[in-house]
């Protein structure tokens, strides 16, 4: 396997703690600094319930995948959108990884005993007024679904090396009241991976290139 992709290198590239309170929403200015004060300023002043998604990597012989799904169009917020398995955190939850461990059991039922702990990426805000805490995971590709039909129409996944590969992020310019920033879609056969789930996988690819490249073994 290229080092790139080892366990050991992605746990490594992650955080090992969710974000501090003012962090969440710099996604949005990667590589424009001059707007992270700006950003900050504005996440401050806009509702932020906190939420969680799981970010899960399926270890399959070919290579790692990414397992994603596609909302179901009944939905409140985010119909038919392509997305990880998530949603708010409750009082019970006692971290945003078991929010997102319970998440997941309730849209697809993964169980959580196919799936590890790998790390966190900074979290994210989204325009309908959550604060995404996405906690990115290993999975047993052993593993069975039992989808949510109400909540879940579909659940796919799409190579690793597809997400990493810039190539496929195609940049587009989004208004937020008097900034321009830029964000990315993920087009992937049929459908378009956009939004924050597009921003979490740039923001992934991100990290894992950001530090030195592991050597081969």
């Amino acid at each position: 396997m290229d080092p790139l992709y080892s366990k050991a290198h992605i746990r490594e590239s992650l955080n090992p703690q969710p974000s501090a309170p003012d962090d969440d929403m710099l996604w949005l200015a990667a590589g424009q600094p001059d707007l992270v004060a700006r950003v900050r300023a504005f996440a401050s002043t806009v509702r932020r319930t906190p939420a969680a998604v799981l970010v899960p990597l399926v270890e399959r012989e070919a290579g790692w995948t990414v397992l994603l799904t596609q909302r179901a169009a009944t939905l409140k917020d985010h119909a038919g959108q392509v997305s990880f398995p998530g949603g708010r955190i409750e009082p019970q939850d006692e971290s945003p990884w078991r929010a997102a461990l319970r998440e997941a059991h309730e849209e697809i039922g993964l169980s959580e005993s196919f799936v590890e702990f790998a790390g966190f990426l900074p979290d994210h805000w989204v325009g309908t007024g959550f604060r995404v805490t996405p906690a990115v995971a290993f999975v047993n590709p052993l593993f069975e679904l039992r989808i949510a039909t109400e909540e879940v129409h579909d659940v796919f996944e799409v190579p690793l090396q597809v997400i990493l590969d810039s190539a496929n992020h195609k940049s587009r310019m989004m208004q937020l009241e008097d900034m321009t920033i830029e964000v990315w879609d993920i087009p992937y056969g049929d459908r378009v991976v956009w939004g924050a789930t597009a921003g979490m996988l740039h923001t992934f690819r991100r990290m894992l290139m950001a530090g030195p490249m592991p050597a081969a073994p």
